[in-house]
């Protein structure tokens, strides 16, 4: 006998094996022992206890596959029924899908940004600024508001002169500043233009060209015009010209200073050396009201 068979014989024996339901196992011969057929074959035979724990752990295989199975279909019928709640969910209130469009059409007109810099972005241009124009532009200037011409405010007549009188007395003494004439220039000017006009601008009746020009009294005295009665015969200047207050202050200064020792001469003197009137001593009754003028108007 093999020295195994002296444990085998030792252990309780076991009543013969009998078929499961799921038919797994099957019954052991009854003419010998289990563990006879495992000793001859020199391998030491299993306790009883472990052979029926195999022969169980055996029978439970088809159960747990059973279980598998059952759970699987459970799963899947849960996915279905899911779908089927989702299919049949009520659609989403008119606020949210108003909202989740909106957020789709700004996705749209602002791509994310592949940049690090977090910075906002650019306002987009209009469509009438040119694409190469900056955000930054700085805006059109305003325009300037126009300067507004101020006009000088008008002397006050003096030594009886009408305010015509007064304005036309200024003109020649401005001109006879603006050349740098002595003040006994601008006496004897004064005094010759009170004799000659009056101090106004007389066009004349002989030369209807004069007419159409700024005039203030009509004379008759051959072609003479203007505030010193100048003849364009003899070369004084055009009408247009000696019509111009000024210009015909100039002119007449241009002849005084021609005239040698001029400073030294009366005003009636020097009056007459440059007009040549019929009344040589007829200057001398303005000099002093000219020379009230003149203080009034270089003051």
């Amino acid at each position: 006998m093999h020295s195994d068979d002296q444990i085998d014989q030792k252990l309780t024996p076991q009543p013969p094996a009998t078929r499961s339901n799921d038919g797994a196992s099957s019954e052991q011969p009854n003419d010998r022992p289990a563990a006879a057929e495992p000793a001859r074959r020199g391998v030491r035979a299993l306790p009883s206890r472990a052979r029926r724990g195999g022969r169980a752990l055996l029978g439970a295989i088809p159960v747990r596959v059973a279980l598998a199975t059952a759970v699987t279909c459970c799963l899947v019928a849960a996915g279905a029924a899911a779908v089927a709640s989702r299919d049949t969910a009520e659609p989403p209130a008119p606020q949210v899908a108003e909202a989740a469009t909106d957020r789709a059409l700004a996705a749209q007109d602002e791509p994310a940004s592949r940049s690090l810099d977090r910075s906002p972005s650019p306002t987009p241009a209009s469509p009438s600024a040119s694409p190469t124009a900056k955000a930054s532009a700085k805006p059109p200037a305003s325009p300037k508001p126009k300067k507004t011409k101020t006009t000088p405010a008008r002397p006050k007549p003096v030594a009886g002169l009408t305010q015509a009188q007064m304005d036309n007395a200024k003109v020649i003494v401005d001109v006879g500043v603006k050349l740098k004439i002595p003040r006994q220039g601008l006496v004897i000017a004064v005094a010759t233009a009170m004799q000659e006009s009056t101090l106004l601008n007389y066009a004349s009746g002989v030369l209807p060209e004069s007419q159409n020009h700024p005039h203030q009294a009509i004379g008759w005295d051959h072609d003479s015009v203007g505030l010193f009665q100048q003849r364009p015969s003899s070369g004084w200047g055009s009408v247009r010209d000696l019509m111009r207050p000024a210009y015909a202050a100039q002119a007449f200064y241009a002849a005084l200073l021609k005239v040698p020792g001029w400073q030294q001469m009366s005003v009636t003197m020097a009056a007459q050396a440059v007009q040549v009137s019929a009344f040589p001593y007829a200057y001398a009754q303005h000099e002093e009201r000219a020379r009230t003028i003149v203080a009034a108007l270089t003051t």
